[in-house]
């Protein structure tokens, strides 16, 4: 099952997660937790990562739909963006909250699941 939603970007690093914090916001999303694996993976392991940022953004219009219509759907927010580089190539990702959500037993989910699908993709289209 396809998870993810990825585009190749002609962007430093740095500069990438600058312009999809950027982007998502104009999409209605905050960024609520940012998460530096490179330096987290130096920090607890001593490990040389490449560069590697996790975005947890969220849309409290979307989140309060969702929390309303399933309260234990706060077990799968905030959305997560990532933006990472392999050799040259910066990528960047997020997830499908239709793949995400699959799991739950409530039509609503699904409903507000692709509206938010629509605008991460729109995010990830814009950069």
């Amino acid at each position: 099952m396809k998870y993810g939603y990825s585009k190749v970007v002609s962007l430093p690093f740095e500069e990438a997660v600058t312009k999809v914090t950027e982007t998502l916001s104009i999409e209605g999303f905050g960024v609520l937790t940012t998460i530096d694996v490179k330096a987290t993976m130096k920090k607890k392991l001593d490990l040389d990562y490449e560069n590697y940022t996790i975005l947890g953004a969220c849309n409290p219009t979307f989140a309060h739909k969702a929390l309303e219509a399933e309260k234990e759907i706060g077990l799968l927010l905030p959305c997560n963006v990532i933006v990472y580089q392999t050799g040259e190539e910066v990528h960047v990702s997020a997830m499908l909250p239709s793949a995400a959500m699959s799991a739950v037993e409530n039509d609503a989910i699904g409903g507000i699941a692709e509206e938010v699908e629509n605008k991460l993709k729109s995010a990830i289209d814009a950069m």
